[in-house]
């Protein structure tokens, strides 16, 4: 009997299947406290599963991810997917009071989330106040299985995630901060792995050990999970490929130093042949402003097979503090594959045109140390966070949450890198801007020399977006785009802005919902260095925001 065509594609698809079903990913989260013990002393921290860092996720590329939260401390929690898409699913994105309000104490919350389009390295942490000082992790999304890396397969693939370590609580840093109105106490250690390495006046300093064969390529995702500190990343003896940024390949380029950004992640490639030896794994902060920085280098140990001990440690040497050429050179380095399976899709046309000033101020306090307070602002806004949530009101209608007047470009130019105001008070609201969906957006951000002119790391949520150009000083409409690399510029959910200079990006908003944006230095966020985008549904079901999960949390 013959069959139809219908019938024999049909039969030749079984036998031979080009995709494999998604799948879905269960994990419980549980929050609880566990006592730990750096710098030779012991205090209770905030952690998932009782480990810190806290699990990695692993999943592939179109899997649905399903974490069940259980919050067993005495503080509200939430956690965000840093770089998740989140399409349309803005309920599961984990910024406190913006798309969620948190998870209160002895309560659960379902995260719900399709990893559409999307596979390397990215993290979870907590989205309400300091907390995401121990309680993160890692993300790591494998490509579909049978899809190849755009590079050489690795042999093995390691996490590595860097953080910040203080003595004292974290949460009691912050809140005795804002107490005072002064700038809160820097951390004391960085961490590798949730390891210092060795430490001045501590017998003990706990270091991270990566053991590695010789001869073979390793993948290292390493990510930014400190707080307030732009990092560099080296290992002595070895250069490293890069591959990928923040879940989007790049073109490979070697380099002795990565630089990450808190919540920027990097893939690279290691190769392991110096036979034997044992190499110092080192990170250390950037900073080239007058802003006070834990200048504690972090250490681990790269450790080949066979290795005696009683073979020296190669030392390696970082970069200056303020190497801001360091800076530049990687983020130059930085391009998009742009191949025909991984188009570099840049929006050519621009719908919004924004210029957002990002900086530091000074206002009133009458209950603080010196009648002042440290503030942060975009275009001159502290942004003041709502007691609901800002996705909810939108939902349902609610006035009187936010208003949608958050301005486009500054209300009072002036020389943003020069000669600043002697006023350094700044405005406040719960204010966002609104973007039709699939609008297409450039955002220009400009960081000013209010007080002090600091590097930025800015964080973009429910997006990815293309950084288009970079320099340093006051943006030029008029010359500065004609400059851009529209072609394969690096995409990102992260991006620094140098400090007194400018980054453009451009994104298309076809994800509804409201999506943070803000500084990733926590300090920063907590001053109101903040806003929100309010993306407005399409037509029917498959363009608009989904309905809020029963277990929403209330507030």
């Amino acid at each position: 009997m013959f069959m139809s065509w219908v019938q024999m594609l049909l039969f030749v698809s079984l036998l031979f299947p080009t995709s494999v079903q998604s799948e879905i990913r269960h994990y419980s989260f549980t929050v609880v406290l566990k006592n730990t013990t750096r710098l030779c002393a012991t205090k209770p921290i905030v952690t998932v599963n009782g480990k810190f860092p806290g699990p990695t996720l692993y999943a592939r590329e179109d899997d649905n991810v399903l974490v069940n939260v259980t919050n067993l401390i005495k503080d509200n929690v939430t956690i965000h997917w840093h770089g998740v898409k989140q399409l349309r699913t803005g309920w599961s994105d984990g910024p406190a009071y913006i798309t969620q309000c948190p998870i209160q104490p002895g309560r659960s919350y379902l995260y719900n989330f399709t990893l559409t389009g999307q596979r390397g390295t990215l993290l979870w942490h907590a989205h309400i106040s300091w907390l995401r000082s121990t309680m993160h992790g890692a993300i790591v999304i494998l490509p579909k299985k049978g899809v190849p890396y755009p590079f050489p397969k690795p042999d093995k693939q390691k996490v590595i995630v860097l953080g910040e370590w203080w003595k004292s609580d974290a949460e009691a840093v912050i809140n005795e901060a804002l107490q005072t109105g002064l700038a809160p106490n820097v951390s004391d250690a960085h961490t590798i792995n949730g390891h210092t390495g060795p430490v001045p006046n501590c017998s003990y300093g706990g270091a991270y050990n990566l053991h590695v064969e010789n001869g073979k390529t390793y993948l290292l995702r390493v990510i930014n999970a400190a707080l307030n500190d732009e990092l560099f990343f080296k290992i002595a003896g070895h250069d490293l490929t890069v591959v990928e940024v923040d879940a989007a390949y790049t073109k490979p380029f070697k380099t002795d130093t990565l630089f990450l950004g808190p919540g920027q992640t990097t893939t690279a490639l290691l190769t392991t042949d110096r036979g034997i030896g044992k190499y110092v794994i080192a990170i250390s902060p950037f900073m080239d402003t007058v802003v006070s920085v834990d200048t504690f280098t972090g250490t681990g140990y790269l450790i080949y097979n066979n290795t005696l001990p009683s073979i020296p440690t190669t030392m390696t040497t970082m970069p200056p503090v303020n190497a801001t050429w360091k800076t530049l050179v990687f983020a130059e380095s930085l391009r998009s594959l742009n191949s025909k399976q991984y188009p570099a899709n840049v929006p050519l046309t621009v719908d919004h045109s924004l210029l957002f000033t990002i900086g530091v101020g000074i206002d009133p306090c009458a209950t603080c140390s010196n009648g002042s307070r440290a503030v942060a602002a975009i275009n001159n806004i502290t942004f003041d966070m709502p007691t609901i949530a800002i996705l909810e009101a939108h939902y349902y209608g609610i006035k009187g949450v936010f208003t949608d007047d958050f301005p486009g470009k500054p209300l009072m130019p002036y020389d943003y890198t020069g000669v600043q105001p002697t006023n350094l008070q700044t405005m406040h609201g719960t204010r966002v801007y609104r973007l039709a969906y699939n609008s297409t957006v450039e955002l220009v951000i400009q960081g000013n020399s209010m007080l002090a002119p600091e590097s930025h790391p800015t964080h973009l949520h429910g997006f990815n977006f293309f950084a288009v150009g970079r320099g340093l000083g006051n943006f030029n409409p008029a010359k500065d785009p004609k400059k851009y690399n529209l072609v394969d510029p690096v995409e990102r959910n992260t991006i620094s802005v140098p400090t007194a200079g400018w980054t453009a990006i451009r994104f298309r908003a076809d994800n509804p919902g409201v999506w943070f944006f803000h500084c990733h230095l926590e300090v920063h966020t907590t001053w109101g260095l903040k806003m929100a985008f309010l993306v407005e549904n399409g037509k029917g079901p498959d363009e608009s925001v989904v309905p809020p999960p029963r277990d929403l949390p209330q507030c």
